[in-house]
């Protein structure tokens, strides 16, 4: 159940693991002197039974090295308790961290900002002080792309109220979305390691072109048998046995080097298995009462096993070829019993059953990686709202909205409201009043209703339509595109979504900043004349005072507001809250005076 404070939750969830440490830190003690005393007691046992009787000497010798093995393993499983615990730790740490705002040393995802997009590069999506830096809790590189992909592609309204049901449960449920993540932290799945099994599972299997390894797999190990049994009962020389360990050893390394491109494919990747099954179990085994959820839990779905266990069994296999890298193990068994052989016939059996889920599996965890970065936001922020839907086209009716990059105690909220076709709201304002913030609340706030998340505002009702800006225009010497023409690029795109009938919901700042005023004017008339004539619905910024005698012109589409500025003994004072009609202050001379410039 949430508390009222998500940072208090944090704060408790850190005094537990605390507590749990040290209980785990004294089983870890207690382990290490276990561990130490039975070996002792093996070499006393061993020492002093043995001139009594030999089978008592090591009968008591191997049930002390059971023992041994007992304790070692519940001294590994409260290692792996113990790192669970520090990585819970650390999240609840980032999360009191990202509550007070310091966020800015996360991941930015900035390599997922496309170089051209309908709003990525105005509204602050991707890179530093990003939305996608403070919400992202995705550990995986596959949960990367999957969480930016949900930020730059509008969800249906379908998919919206299943995310809506799936982030009430999160918000339940916050151990469960912390300990999701901790099993992500140590080993991340990356897209190296799916890209590598990817291509093992589709190459053609070494076994089908070399048929007499089937053969050899059994022959081969009964060969070697008989011959140490032969030299163990001094039947043949040593020398000659010898003989027959460097021919083992030679034929069982040729029979290595078939599979060593398939093993190279596959090397290495055991420990992010290890969080691949570690997050598959916490899949199939939550009962969320959601049906992304369920969805997720039947993608994953094998018949009469579970995707879990599957994954475990090829570990063990990878893990078990792994033996090569300590040689004193490795060289015997693949010298005698073909090790490798042996492994990659389990391999294939293994790919032969469950090569059509592999992919499934990645994408069940990306997927429930990005719930997650949403069910976060609406636990970390209850004062937000999710957003209702309204079938009429052109509605964005606002409550008390914020932009969430804003702390808190700095952030001042704003209703709005637009409704229908044919609206063009112009905001006047003078320099640094609140214009382009106010612009990026509204395209931000659209962008978390569209993607299923809460939206920083007390209400929010929306209509389902694609956002498109020009806002933050800039210059490309690569593209050899002055300020000017890369603006008109975008406002091309934004009159060609209109002429193929899209629902386009519009953010303008500073329309064609680049040009001379008189061209800058003229243009930005005849600009906004064509989004009444093409029953659209926009937000438009600007200086120029001018352009708000349109709405004498077009009364009831055309609608001026204006952010102003308070000007005491030369000081200036900001309110940062939009108001009807038209603005009457202006700045600009004060602060071109404060930096020197005689007027």
């Amino acid at each position: 159940m949430q508390m009222n404070s998500p940072k208090k939750y944090y704060q408790s969830q850190i005094e537990k693991l605390d507590f749990a440490k040290k209980r785990l830190l004294k089983q870890k003690s207690l382990y290490s002197i276990l561990r130490l005393l039975i070996a002792v007691l093996a070499i006393i046992a061993l020492w002093e039974l043995w001139g009594f009787s030999v089978v008592m000497a090591l009968l008591a010798f191997w049930i002390l090295v059971a023992v041994f093995v007992f304790v070692v393993t519940k001294d590994l499983k409260n290692k792996e308790t113990l790192e669970n615990n520090r990585s819970l730790k650390n999240i609840c740490k980032e999360e009191i961290r990202i509550h007070d705002f310091d966020f800015q040393h996360l991941p930015g995802g900035a390599e997922f900002c496309p170089a051209h997009h309908a709003y990525a590069q105005d509204l602050d999506l991707f890179g530093k002080a990003s939305l996608y830096q403070y919400l992202n809790r995705t550990r995986s590189e596959q949960g990367h792309k999957n969480f930016a992909n949900r930020i730059l592609n509008p969800s249906s309204k379908e998919t919206i109220a299943q995310m809506h049901e799936a982030c009430n449960v999160l918000t339940q449920n916050p151990g469960w979305s912390l300990q999701f993540q901790a099993h992500g932290i140590s080993h991340p799945i990356t897209l190296a390691s799916e890209s590598k099994i990817n291509e093992w599972r589709i190459e053609d299997d070494p076994l089908k072109k070399n048929p007499w390894l089937r053969l050899i797999r059994i022959a081969f190990p009964a060969m070697t048998t008989v011959s140490l049994f032969l030299f163990l009962f001094e039947i043949i020389p040593g020398s000659l046995f010898t003989f027959f360990l460097i021919t083992y050893f030679a034929v069982s390394s040729y029979i290595s080097k078939i599979f060593q491109p398939q093993y190279a494919k596959l090397n290495r990747i055991v420990p992010e298995l290890e969080t691949m099954e570690q997050c598959i179990r916490m899949i199939e085994s939550n009962t969320f009462d959601s049906s992304l959820f369920r969805q997720l839990k039947e993608k994953i779905s094998i018949h009469n096993e579970t995707a879990s266990r599957s994954i475990g069994q090829l570990k063990k296999i990878l893990a078990r070829l792994d033996y090569r890298y300590n040689p004193v193990v490795y060289i015997p068994l693949n010298s005698f019993f073909l090790w490798d052989l042996q492994q990659f016939f389990a391999l294939g059996k293994w790919k032969t059953k469950y090569s059509d889920q592999i992919p499934l599996w990645f994408e069940a965890i990306a997927e429930t990686e990005s719930l997650i970065s949403v069910g976060s936001a609406a636990f970390n922020h209850p004062g937000w709202c999710y957003p209702e839907f309204s079938s009429e086209k052109y509605v964005f009716i606002a409550g008390d909205m914020g932009h969430p990059l804003i702390p808190l105690s700095k952030r001042v909220n704003n209703s709005f409201s637009t409704r229908g076709i044919k609206q063009v709201n112009l905001i006047t304002g003078s320099n640094m009043a609140g214009k382009s913030t106010f612009l990026r609340s509204v395209g931000v706030n659209a962008i978390l209703a569209m993607m299923g998340a809460p939206v920083c505002c007390n209400k929010l009702t929306i209509s389902e339509m694609k956002i498109m800006s020009s806002m933050r225009i800039s210059d490309n010497l690569e593209e050899n595109t002055s300020t000017f023409y890369a603006e008109l690029k975008k406002l091309k795109e934004i009159i060609e979504a209109i002429r193929n009938q899209e629902t386009v919901f519009i953010l303008l700042d500073e329309i064609l900043r680049g040009t001379n005023s008189a061209d800058r004017h003229t243009g930005s008339i005849a600009l906004l004349k064509q989004l009444i004539r093409e029953n659209v619905s926009c937000i438009v910024a600007t200086h120029d005072l001018e352009l708000a005698a349109l709405a004498g012109a077009y009364p009831g589409d055309f609608h001026n507001y204006h952010f102003d500025v308070q000007v005491q003994n030369e000081e200036l004072f900001f309110d940062y809250k939009i108001k009807e009609g038209i603005c009457q202050s202006m700045n600009a001379s004060l602060l071109m005076k404060k930096i020197g410039i005689e007027l």
